[in-house]
This record gives structure tokens, C-alpha cells and sequence, in this order.
């Protein structure tokens, strides 16, 4: 089963007038001016900077192509919260970062494509129906820390893949960028009859969605899988560990998801203040846990440290649900993200 963002209850509902139309258009055009497109816009960048290392050669080796998944994988990280619109269309998000990978997908796809024609791997057309577990950032990681993976087939069957996988993020970075700045940005700015969101209330709904299911994507999937169960922790399930980007992605999706929290409580300073707190509160314990991998949810004291930073994050969830959506007028339904 795929790991999906799924809302049930699927609206947010209008909770009397807490804030007025006026404040919550001024709220959602600057998310979109100085949250969302940046952050599709830095993407974009980041994939074609990737897609250009990979198109230089894999003989320039390894150091310049992890150094440039890094970055990307940087940049994807910082808007993976805006799971709505260009980033879901045509399953963008997936072929972007297919992750959790429950099944161990990934490696299969990846070994059956660098044993297979290579006449596939330099058609873009055709490479975009291959299976989706061997498809983006996540697959790359594979090709270039796994050392199972680096070890497959050719050196020159390798190289293709990655040369596939760089110019198929690059051509999603695009299609979301494009679509954003296409006329996505103006419906969540512009509503109105007719429109994809008819009201400042509806677009400020999708907003506040994406925050809260990314705060709750980041307790319940990254920090959630490698715990594990207290007698079966599960290091191996952290997301990226093998690149040792596990704790850097809760970093990354804190700053991000901070960012967004900030806006959308401009209008009301104490919150924002509380909220800012509480979000400096969780990214010192990130810093101070040295974990990059997240082996520590083996170790006892290790694991406890970060069940506390999941707490946290969970902590600044019921913040944005109980006291950030009445002052914008909405409130979440119940949120549940489908996979273990």
C-alpha cells in the first residue's frame, strides 16, 4: 500500500468568524508570495543543478553527483509539505520521493531496470512509466550510498539510471514550478465562483492542512518508523539513513513547516510568539540529539531523546489545531496518514 497524505473527513470546516475574509486573503497571498513559490522555485533550481551534475558525467565522480543530491534533497525537503495542487498532480510528489517504502520496492525496481535495455533508461518518455519505486531522490540515494545497489550491473548501466533519475526530477521540479506560477498561485489568491477554491476561508483551508499534515507526516513517519516498538525499534526504516540525512530531514521539515506556521498566525502576534517558541524548543533538541541516522532508537537513552522530540512535534500540532485554526476560521478533521 502506498504511504499517502489521506484526509478523512474530507473538508476542514468554517468555525464561525473568527477571522475576517479580508485578513485571510492578505494571510493566503503572502504564504504563496513568501512561503510556496520560493520554495517550488529553489526546487526547481536545486533538480536542474542536479540534472546538469549527472549530464557532466558519472566520471566526475561520486563527491560532485551526492553533493548535488544533497542540495536537492534539501530543497525538496523544505516544500515536501505542499502535498496539494502541481505537487500531486500526475502523482508528482511520488515519483518525486517515493517514501516510506514499506515492501523494499526500490532496490527490485533498481536492479531490474540496470539489467534490463538500456534503450529505456535514455527515453524520458518511457522512463516515466517505469515503476515508481525506481523513480527520484530516493531511488538515487540508492545508486549512490547503497552499496548493494552500487555494485549492480555496469558502471555504464549505473551511470544511465542516474542520469534517468536526475532528468525525471528535474522535468517534475519544472511541472510543479511551472504550474505554480501558471495560474495555481492565482487560485489560491483569487478566488471566488467558479474558481478551484471559492472563498479566502477555502484556500486558507488547504494551507493549514498542509501544515498540520506535515507536522504530523514528520512525528508519525520520520520519527515514528525508526522507533518502531519499544522491544523492536527500527533504525533501518529512518528516512534516507543511508545517506545519514535521517535527522536532518526533521530539521528541515521543522524550519519549513515554522515558516508557513509564522505566516499563517501573523494576525495574531501572542500565538505566533508561542508558536515560534515552541518550534525553537523541538530544533534545539534536533541539534542536540547528534543522531544523523537515527541509530540512537536502539539505545535506550538514545530512543527516550527522541521520543521526546517527537513529543514536540506533536506538541506543536495541537498548537496549530486547537488555537491556530480557530483564529483563521477553520479546523482539521481528522488527519491519518495511510502505510505503517
Amino acid at each position: 500500500m502506498r504511504c499517502r497524505f489521506t484526509i478523512f473527513a474530507a473538508t476542514l470546516c468554517l468555525c464561525g468568524p473568527a477571522a475576517a475574509e479580508t485578513a485571510l486573503s492578505d494571510t493566503v497571498a503572502l504564504a504563496v508570495s513568501d512561503h510556496v513559490l520560493p520554495a517550488v522555485s529553489a526546487f526547481e533550481q536545486g533538480a536542474g543543478r542536479l540534472d546538469d551534475t549527472a549530464r557532466a558525467g558519472c566520471g566526475a565522480g561520486p563527491d560532485r553527483l551526492r553533493a548535488a543530491f544533497h542540495a536537492t534533497v534539501d530543497d525538496w525537503t523544505r516544500m515536501s509539505h505542499l502535498r496539494f495542487g502541481p505537487t500531486e498532480d500526475e502523482d508528482r510528489a511520488f515519483a518525486i520521493a517515493f517514501w516510506p517504502d514499506s515492501r523494499g520496492k526500490t532496490p527490485k525496481a533498481l536492479a531490474g531496470l540496470l539489467s534490463g535495455d538500456a534503450a529505456l533508461l535514455e527515453d524520458a518518455d518511457a522512463f516515466r512509466q517505469v515503476s515508481i519505486a525506481a523513480r527520484g531522490l530516493y531511488a538515487l540515494e540508492f545508486l549512490l550510498f547503497d552499496e548493494p545497489t552500487m555494485t549492480t550491473g555496469s558502471a555504464a548501466a549505473r551511470c544511465l539510471l542516474v542520469r534517468a533519475i536526475a532528468r525525471d526530477v528535474a522535468a517534475n521540479a519544472v511541472a510543479i514550478a511551472g504550474a505554480w506560477r501558471g495560474g495555481y498561485a492565482a487560485d489560491l489568491t483569487e478566488p471566488g465562483e467558479g474558481r478551484r477554491y471559492r472563498s479566502d476561508t477555502e484556500a486558507a483551508q488547504e494551507l493549514f492542512k498542509a501544515l498540520s499534515t506535515g507536522l504530523q507526516f514528520t512525528a508519525d513517519a520520520r520519527l515514528g518508523r525508526p522507533l518502531g516498538g519499544f522491544d523492536r525499534p527500527r533504525p533501518n526504516r529512518a528516512e534516507l539513513y543511508r545517506s545519514g540525512r535521517s535527522l536532518r530531514q526533521v530539521w528541515l521539515s521543522l524550519e519549513a513547516t515554522r515558516d508557513l506556521a509564522l505566516i499563517l498566525a501573523a494576525g495574531a502576534p501572542d500565538l505566533a510568539d508561542r508558536l515560534d517558541q515552541a518550534y525553537a524548543h523541538a530544533l534545539r533538541q534536533v541539534d542536540a540529539l547528534a543522531d544523523p541516522s537515527l541509530a540512537g532508537v536502539a539505545d535506550p537513552q538514545g530512543r527516550l531523546r527522541i521520543e521526546a522530540l517527537q513529543q514536540l512535534v506533536n506538541d506543536i500540532r495541537d498548537l496549530v489545531t486547537t488555537e491556530l485554526g480557530p483564529i483563521l476560521g477553520v479546523a482539521a478533521g481528522f488527519n491519518s496518514l495511510d502505510g505503517d
